[in-house]
């Protein structure tokens, strides 16, 4: 291999890295999501037995209240709100959750993926560089090797050389 294709093969590395590195990002944010889904059901599931609550205002204030309504006001996408009965809504947070297990999943599979890519492609650069490494010292072996074969011969010539006449050697 040269070292063209080389330097192409630790690119390839660095770009699997950096994806790896992003899906990582990826699976990070939608853990957090999927946290939060999982305590706004569990709160809801609260609500429903009429239990006195807190809800967060902001800035760690909270505010205390009964609930008296079975309905909540829930996103259902674009920004769009509205009125739901609470187990309707809870059923469309578990879809949700359900849809961002899914992506999950899919999103390990592709690090897992993109993991053994990096594994496969780091084993050959690893492999390619010892055989070019393996072969510059075998050129540089046998261009010493020529040099050495060279040397006795131009010591021999010196011997030759009878008188006291400088040459282009001393």
């Amino acid at each position: 291999m040269e070292q063209q294709e080389l330097q192409r093969i630790a690119q390839l590395v660095e770009m699997n890295r950096q994806k790896m590195s992003r899906i990582e990002e990826q699976m990070s944010r939608l853990s957090e999501i999927r946290l939060e889904q999982l305590g706004v059901i569990a709160s809801l599931k609260v609500l429903a037995t009429e239990q006195p609550t807190m809800i967060p205002l902001g800035a760690g204030v909270q505010l205390p209240a009964s609930p008296t309504s079975d309905t909540v006001v829930i996103d259902i996408g674009s920004g769009v709100q509205a009125e739901k009965p609470r187990p309707e809504a809870i059923e469309i947070l578990e879809s949700r959750l359900s849809e961002v297990d899914g992506v999950m999943t899919t999103l390990q599979n592709e690090f897992v993926d993109t993991e053994k890519i990096v594994a496969e492609l780091a084993a050959t650069f690893s492999n390619a560089a010892k055989k070019l490494q393996e072969q510059t010292t075998t050129q540089s072996g046998i261009a010493q090797a020529d040099t050495s074969e060279e040397a006795p011969i131009s010591s021999k010539r010196r011997r030759k050389k009878h008188g006291t006449e400088l040459t282009l050697d001393d």
